[in-house]
Order: C-alpha cells, then structure tokens, then sequence
C-alpha cells in the first residue's frame, strides 16, 4: 500500500554540533533536489544563514509540517518528541550521536534512506510518553512530559531519600533509596537499563519502576500496566530531591509532595525506513551475541 509522501519538511538539530551542521546541509540540498520545502527549526537556522530558509518553532512545525526530520542523538529526538507529540506528526531521526536507538539513519545513508521514506517506504511505530505533575498540597508546583523516563534522585545530596509508591491507588511500599526511575519501553534502553531494569518492547503496554541503589536487597524492578496511575509521596525531611523528565532541568521536592506519573494523551509518531528491526538495534547498541558467520 502506498504512503502518505512528504512534501513540506521541517528540520531539527543541535546548533553546537558541527557533525550535525554538515549533515543538515547535506539533507537540504536533497531535499531541494526532491523539491521538498524545507523549515529550519529557529535555533538552528541562526547557524545555518547562507541556506535563506524559512525558520519557525517546533510548534509551528507541528501545525504546518508533513513530517520532522531530527539529525543528532536519541536526546535531540526526546527534545523534539516532547514538543511535537501533541501535533500527531510523523518525525524521523538520522543519528549523529551515541547509541541512536530513536535516530537510527546513518550519515552516510542520508541520501538512500531518506529518499525512501519521501517514496513513501517506511514503517510507523506510536511511542507513549508520560506526564508528570509534582502537587504541593493543592497547589501544583511543576509539571514534564518525558519519552523515555522520569526519574526521582536525591539531588545534590549524598544522602538516601525516602518515599512511598502507590499505583493505581494501591500501596506499593516505602523505600530508601539513592531515587527511581519510572521508565517507558523507549526509556528501558536508557537509563533504566543501567539501573538494572528489562529491556520491553517498545510495542507493549508498559511502564517498569527501577529502585536506584535500593535499601534492601529484596527490591526489585517493577513492570505494571501503561494506563497505570503511579503516586511518590516524598517523606524524607532533610533532603531536598529532584524529579526530571528524560535529564531536563528538574523540580525542587519538599516532604509531603507528591509525584503523579500517567500515561500522556498524545503518542509520538516515529518512521523508519524499512527493514527496522528492534533486535537487531540491540545486537548492535548493546553489543548482543550474533550468529556464527553473521556480518552485523
């Protein structure tokens, strides 16, 4: 079956990076070589001068764009799915990063992937993400949406905090512990992992809890349903704890706050070009055994 094709594209990517500078040209003179219209996200468009684009926001991408195109690592794809998950907009990520679980087109095959998916040859995933709200008494005190994870520390202290979880209404336990993760199947590849939690499927319903150096050695990581509500009552009194959302800037925590953690609304709609395959990325990220006379 034929796919929609992409016409009107808007391009992301870090502005500090030269690697991805080189790469954003190289995509644009495509792209005009496919007559594709081309928007330059607005931070990167102040580097990029001599190429006369048109610049907007993400937002603004999300309302006129046919698909997002992300050149850079899995951390330049969380940004961007953060901000555009709400417009249900296809985006696509071309790594020139780390790992590149989520931008899984290589520079070297800009030109060949890329002028697949605008033929129209491209498989589509729905990624959740989560919402977080932090509630101080009735008041709320900050809020984050997160791909991959969100992610309860002790700060800048050395100190062990302590808290209770309750999912769904139900109480979990109370734990001391240097924090928790609550990950997504996006994020079980991420921090969660060297956490000590499974890696999931992106295609399931789920949400794991990986204690982070836990009190106790009977504390284990936790998969639960993805449409569960997840509560995290702070009850320690002289540390102050942060919660973030995918490694931004977090929110300051005080005893008796609360942590609310649900599924969002809006899912990420992420395309690859064919021929993605889950298990190979992790035979190749993760450094998995291959078979006896296999190339990659």
């Amino acid at each position: 079956m034929t796919q929609e094709k992409f016409r009107l594209i808007g391009l992301i990517a870090r502005s500090e990076s030269e690697q991805a500078l080189y790469s954003m040209r190289q995509l644009i003179h495509f792209l005009h070589g496919r007559d594709c219209t081309v928007i330059l996200e607005k931070g990167i468009a102040d580097s990029l001068p001599e190429m006369g684009l048109q610049a907007a926001s993400a937002a603004q991408m999300g309302d006129s764009c046919d698909l997002v195109i992300v050149i850079g690592g899995d951390g330049s794809l969380l940004g961007a799915a953060r901000a555009l998950a709400r417009y249900d907009i296809p985006v696509l990520g071309i790594n020139r990063g780390h790992l590149g679980f989520l931008t899984d087109i290589l520079p070297s095959e800009i030109e060949s992937r890329v002028g697949q998916v605008l033929d129209g040859d491209y498989t589509t995933e729905r990624r959740f993400l989560l919402d977080m709200e932090v509630r101080r008494g009735k008041t709320v005190m900050g809020q984050g949406s997160a791909l991959n994870d969100v992610v309860l520390l002790s700060g800048d202290s050395v100190h062990m905090i302590d808290f209770e979880l309750n999912i769904d209404g139900h109480f979990v336990y109370a734990q001391r512990s240097d924090g928790l993760i609550v990950s997504t199947p996006t994020g079980s590849t991420a921090y969660a992992l060297s956490g000590g939690g499974p890696i999931m499927h992106p295609r399931l319903n789920a949400m794991v809890m990986v204690p982070l150096n836990p009190h106790t050695l009977t504390s284990r990581p936790l998969v639960v349903d993805g449409d569960s509500e997840i509560k995290i009552k702070i009850t320690t009194e002289k540390v102050n704890p942060l919660v973030s959302c995918d490694g931004t800037a977090g929110v300051r925590l005080k005893v008796d706050d609360v942590i609310a953690i649900r599924k969002k609304p809006h899912r990420l709609q992420l395309i690859h070009p064919p021929g993605h395959d889950f298990y190979q990325a992790c035979r190749s990220k993760l450094g998995w055994s291959t078979r006896p006379g296999d190339g990659h």
